[in-house]
């Protein structure tokens, strides 16, 4: 998402770049670009009017005319009224308000088909990683396999989940789920609802019902991003009737256009919280309008990209390959788990769109699918040449090649990227003064990002 808003926005800071002084003339121009590049990414046509106002009247200050950097400036103040519009740089109203006597009730709403079930299993797995309680809640009684797909993820996740399939009362399975939650002593209980259309008037009557019956902190709306101006419509059309207190986006990985993340803050009035990136438990993250706004620019995201890796990476994990890299270099085995540090981080392209500089560059060979061909060519491989290429002669790399249903030059390529990449190990330990002098820690450091 926000790839071709992307291109277009860097397309137009490039034709500022070549000019000498901004003046009326090549700001209008810029703003004129700048504004078909928000309404063709589908962003609400009011907050395109607003935007283009404020970064106009910023633009064509006396200080930014005389600057010396007049570009950069101009990339600050697009940089400024982006993160305005996603949400500002207030995070205390985005942030989950905890209940001080617990537990906290979340209730989720939505159409049906957004995500609900799955980000009340994702959202249960953030709280999960805090080390807090959670209760998961199936009310939804009316979409065939919801509490089955509920309970799913609870068993995935290890999570309590309160369920009564034989009850078709949604309010009275809510005010059931409260009690049996605080009997237990959880600190937070999601409440999974049904989907149902703002237009259907009964079932939304019966999610007010069931908002007066458990009285939650937080009301979540759960819009799909894919949806574009439909989700940002029908969010100030739930707000309206139920009192949303915060909103999250699904689907933020696919091909949208990004309209919905960047117009559903200012349509509804209402904080976006989190953001689905992907279909894993672990593909969702607490929303934050400064780094949104520079992955949209193409400026990367690294605090993101950090914390994921401190999630993701066991400690252990990277210690036992820091101190393997520090004496011996590394094996295809320890490639394998290289890869398999990578994937808990998610996609090679989410992880590249957080790298200052790299948002805009082709996947080439950094795809997952050459990741899927690497780990083909090492499983091909027995344990014996896994931990030792230099046993790799011309038959061994004939046969490697044929069955991981690859080339000889592919498997002949991999040998020679180890080969470098150890090499490269071994020059950074001479330059450190030699392999007594190196600091295992600080390659452990290094491999877990902090």
């Amino acid at each position: 998402m926000f790839g071709i808003l992307n291109d277009k926005l860097n397309g137009v800071f490039k034709k500022i770049r070549k000019q000498v002084r901004l003046n009326e003339d090549n700001v209008n121009e810029a703003l004129k670009l700048v504004r078909m590049a928000l309404l063709e990414a589908d962003v609400n046509y009011k907050v395109v009017k607003t935007f283009i106002a404020n970064v106009s009247e910023k633009a064509m200050g006396e200080e930014v005319m005389k600057s010396l950097t007049p570009d950069q400036v101009f990339i600050k103040i697009v940089n400024d009224e982006l993160v305005n519009i996603l949400g500002g740089k207030d995070y205390d109203e985005a942030k989950i308000r905890l209940n001080s006597q617990p537990p906290t009730v979340i209730m989720m709403a939505g159409l049906q088909g957004s995500g609900k079930t799955t980000s009340a299993g994702k959202l249960a797995n953030f709280f999960m990683k805090q080390k807090r309680s959670v209760l998961l809640v199936a009310g939804d009684i009316y979409r065939p396999a919801a509490i089955d797909q509920l309970e799913t993820l609870g068993k995935q996740l290890n999570c309590d989940v309160y369920s009564d399939k034989k009850s078709k009362d949604a309010v009275k399975i809510a005010k059931d789920a409260l009690a049996y939650a605080k009997k237990t002593a959880k600190d937070i209980m999601i409440l999974d609802t049904a989907g149902r259309l703002h237009i259907d008037e009964e079932l939304m009557n019966e999610i007010v019902a069931t908002k007066e019956a458990v009285n939650p902190d937080e009301v979540l709306f759960v819009a799909d991003a894919m949806t574009g101006q439909d989700a940002v419509n029908v969010a100030k059309i739930f707000n309206e009737k139920l009192g949303a207190t915060g909103i999250i986006l699904t689907k933020m990985d696919g091909d949208a256009r990004g309209g919905a993340a960047l117009s559903i803050k200012e349509v509804t009035g209402k904080p976006l919280k989190f953001i689905g990136t992907g279909e894993k438990m672990n593909e969702f993250e607490q929303f934050y309008p400064d780094r949104m706004a520079s992955r949209i620019l193409g400026m990367g995201d690294i605090v993101t990209l950090v914390e994921r890796a401190q999630e993701s990476i066991e400690g252990g994990d990277a210690e036992e390959m820091a101190e393997k890299m520090a004496k011996h270099g590394l094996d295809f085995e320890d490639m394998l788990k290289q890869f398999k540090m990578i994937k808990k981080m998610g996609s090679m392209e989410s992880i590249l769109r957080m790298i200052p500089g790299l948002g805009n560059v082709s996947m080439g060979e950094l795809d997952d699918k050459a990741i899927k061909r690497v780990e083909a060519i090492i499983f091909s491989m027995t344990m014996k040449e896994r931990k030792n290429a230099k046993i790799l002669n011309a038959s061994r790399r004939k046969r490697i090649a044929k069955g991981s249903g690859t080339t000889v030059a592919d498997v002949n390529r991999l040998v020679n990227q180890l080969t470098q990449m150890n090499k490269m190990m071994k020059q950074m330990k001479n330059k450190l003064g030699g392999s007594n002098k190196l600091n295992p820690a600080m390659m452990r450091d290094f491999l877990k990002m902090r």
